[in-house]
């Protein structure tokens, strides 16, 4: 039993300092401003999607980019800056800002569920004004939702500088290897090492041809990636990620990205990552839901839409989401995945229920 109440404590205080990270959930008129993907064009109304019907809400917002500041501040040498992430975390050594997910690509299928896809990701709009292509270079899978945690950190600190005012963001970041690993969670060094080149590999080699309506794009989630050279053993190794230019002005949109919850790193599941993108896309501020067959569309799974239906009931029914609840709806035989945005009291009482559960399951094993 002292066993038990051990790991309850455990729990609980884990989730506490993740709070503490998190200080609060982010705020909701972040969630209310719409981007253009080519930075062209700015949108005054949001739209967002119920099932297969959209509905628009008129939201007059101002909306700057960096590349207008660039025009009137950046020069050469400002553009040659890059910025090192200093460490500042409480549960993990290291502040890199609040991780950031770019809005505008949080519900399109950009990114493999899976470690391993080969096969090309293809999409098109119900009105046929979106559409695009994403494939691979020979001898690589396409970049996962899991090699997308880089893009969180990346482009978190860009819209962070850009906040701040302090400075014109290059769309250079350079970072230590070390700290960017625990700031992602991960924690043994020598095992990631390797993962993580190949997650920068995969991000360089995925190919996205893209058209919003007049508008098109050709290229990958990031240009180039290196490490710095060390003078000694005691220098720390430093990465420098450069991402693309199409990426890099997303990210430079004011209100342009949502705050991601860094307990989203702990989440194994590529299904069930999607499930919090979506969440985070569109219940910042009241409930909200999607058919079946919109979810199957959004995901880009590889799976039958069986055997997709019934991983998605199994994961809705583990209610696994960081700040937000999921309901499997059956309304008048058509399927339907409810978001709900929750209390920290009610997801201090999703602890405690599995903290009930894990009590049950020891005492039914046997375990002391």
């Amino acid at each position: 039993m002292r066993k038990i109440l051990a790991s309850i404590l455990e729990r609980i205080a884990e989730w506490l300092k993740d709070k503490e990270i998190q200080g609060s959930f982010p705020k909701e008129n972040e969630s209310v401003v719409s981007t253009q993907p080519l930075c062209k064009e700015v949108e005054t109304a949001e739209t967002q999607e119920i099932g297969e019907d959209l509905v628009s809400f008129s939201q007059s917002t101002e909306i700057e980019t960096a590349e207008k500041m660039i025009k009137t501040k950046k020069s050469k040498e400002d553009s040659q800056k890059v910025v090192v992430l200093s460490p500042l975390f409480s549960t993990v050594p290291i502040d890199v800002g609040p991780v950031r997910d770019v809005m505008y690509l949080m519900d399109i299928p950009l990114l493999a569920l899976s470690k391993n896809r080969t096969q090309p990701l293809i999409y098109a709009s119900s009105k046929g004004t979106r559409k695009f292509e994403v494939t691979r270079h020979s001898g690589h899978f396409l970049a996962s939702i899991y090699d997308w945690d880089i893009i969180l950190v990346v482009s978190g600190k860009i819209q962070e500088i850009l906040n701040n005012g302090s400075d014109i963001p290059s769309r250079t970041i350079a970072i230590p290897r070390h700290e960017l690993l625990k700031a992602l969670y991960k924690t043994d060094e020598r095992k990631t090492q390797k993962a993580l080149e190949k997650s920068l590999t995969r991000l360089k080699a995925t190919l996205i041809d893209m058209t919003d309506n007049n508008d098109r794009y050709q290229g990958g989630f990031i240009e180039s990636w290196e490490y710095k050279e060390r003078v000694n053993a005691r220098e720390k190794q430093i990465i420098r990620i450069t991402i693309s230019e199409w990426l890099y002005k997303l990210s430079c949109y004011k209100g342009g990205l949502l705050k991601t919850d860094p307990r989203y790193f702990k989440i194994t599941s590529g299904l069930e990552r999607f499930l919090y993108r979506t969440a985070r896309r569109h219940a910042g501020k009241k409930e909200w839901e999607f058919s079946l067959e919109k979810l199957y569309e959004k995901s880009g799974s590889e799976n039958d839409f069986r055997k997709f239906k019934s991983k998605l009931k199994a994961a809705v029914r583990r209610d696994p989401l960081p700040g937000y609840a999921t309901e499997w709806i059956d309304r008048d035989g058509k399927i339907f995945v409810g978001f709900k945005k929750i209390s920290d009291i009610e997801e201090l009482d999703r602890v405690a229920e599995e903290c009930e559960r894990l009590i049950e399951f020891k005492e039914e094993s046997g375990i002391q």
